[in-house]
């Protein structure tokens, strides 16, 4: 919701903010302190009305920008739609933006701002995130699901409606490297009921936010969700695999693809927060995604597919090294854009057995 699509009584309310605002002046972070005195000033001076949702959001917003804080307005609507319980600032009725803001409500708004301020990343700071249909819990420094993500859930569910489709299989198995947050796995056994997920990571915090969701959205029951690295532990996952589920239908995979030279120059909320393991793959960023094509030869049925996400410079990559490793016998079928136009989905399949 941004200001130009208010009423002119709201545009006036919202000004009206910012003189009180100038007149208290809030100082940039690196005054932090002081600018929570004045902060609380202008929610208690006698003198000055309680201010508004509309208010805060105005005032959140100039203070990200004069911060360099990245999408200041949608940092500020985040923050306060969760302090107020709203599911998204844009969902709010006209009239709530005018609701005083309680002093409870003022203090917590505080505290989240204040870890905004510092480049956490929005999704760490209110403790959750919208993946497609669901609502994941968050922490740090599990990695957090982009949008592009989901659009990997969505090509695997259009090549399971495809009649065409072998692994077509309405109780099929399959296998998640690298699952975080647990947000590939959960989202496809939510929308394949009969469907079961081994889900690995080598990080001990991901494999307990995966649980977590896992059971707050009531599909652990259909996940085994272990603690794992493909890189040390194929072996045991091979044995597993084989012993326990049989061939699977389909590897589905956002593994850490991010070149090493390209590294250091990712974003302070990502180098900062997030886990640094899930996101290096090594100097040309293959690492990974080497081990599970070599891996999934062994693991799959006959015409098994994997899916993976990976950096718009891998599609060619990949070709290129599977030319040189004919006996894993997999083809590469296929490359998918993003929603930005980039190659970022790369599906292969299992052609014979070996």
């Amino acid at each position: 919701m941004s200001l130009s699509n208010f009423s002119s009584k709201t545009v006036m309310a919202a000004l009206l903010f910012h003189k009180l605002r100038k007149h208290f002046r809030c100082l940039p972070v690196r005054h932090i302190h002081l600018s929570k005195i004045l902060w609380h000033s202008c929610l208690t001076d006698k003198r000055v009305s309680t201010p508004t949702v509309l208010g805060c959001m105005a005032y959140w917003q100039q203070i990200f920008e004069e911060n360099d804080i990245p999408e200041p307005q949608h940092s500020a609507e985040y923050i306060i739609a969760h302090v107020l319980r709203i599911k998204t600032f844009q969902s709010m009725r006209s009239g709530q933006i005018f609701w005083p803001v309680s002093a409870d409500q003022k203090d917590r708004i505080w505290q989240l701002c204040k870890k905004r301020l510092q480049r956490m990343p929005i999704q760490y700071v209110i403790e959750e995130w919208d993946f497609r249909e669901l609502t994941l819990k968050m922490k740090p420094p599990v990695f957090i699901p982009r949008p592009e993500t989901e659009e990997l859930v969505n090509l695997v569910l259009e090549e399971f409606s495809q009649s065409s489709y072998p692994g077509k299989n309405p109780s099929s198995i399959f296998l998640e490297v690298g699952c975080g947050s647990g947000a590939l796995s959960i989202s496809l056994l939510h929308s394949l009921p009969q469907s079961h997920a081994v889900a690995i990571d080598k990080s001990v915090d991901a494999i307990k936010l995966s649980l977590e969701n896992a059971e707050r959205l009531n599909v652990h029951t259909r996940a085994e969700i272990l603690q794992l690295d493909i890189l040390t532990d194929a072996e045991e996952l091979l044995l597993l695999l084989t012993q326990k589920y049989g061939l699977l239908d389909f590897i589905i995979s956002n593994p850490p693809y991010v070149f090493q030279e390209d590294f250091i120059h990712l974003a302070a909320e990502i180098l900062n927060y997030e886990d640094h393991g899930a996101l290096n793959g090594g100097y040309d960023g293959m690492q990974v995604i080497k081990a599970i094509l070599c891996l999934a030869p062994h693991v799959l049925k006959d015409y098994g597919k994997i899916f993976l996400e990976v950096d718009p410079r891998h599609p060619d990559m990949i070709q290129e090294w599977l030319q040189v490793q004919p006996s894993l016998g997999l083809d590469y079928i296929a490359t998918i854009q993003d929603f930005c136009g980039k190659p970022r989905f790369c599906v292969l399949q299992k052609s014979m057995q070996i």
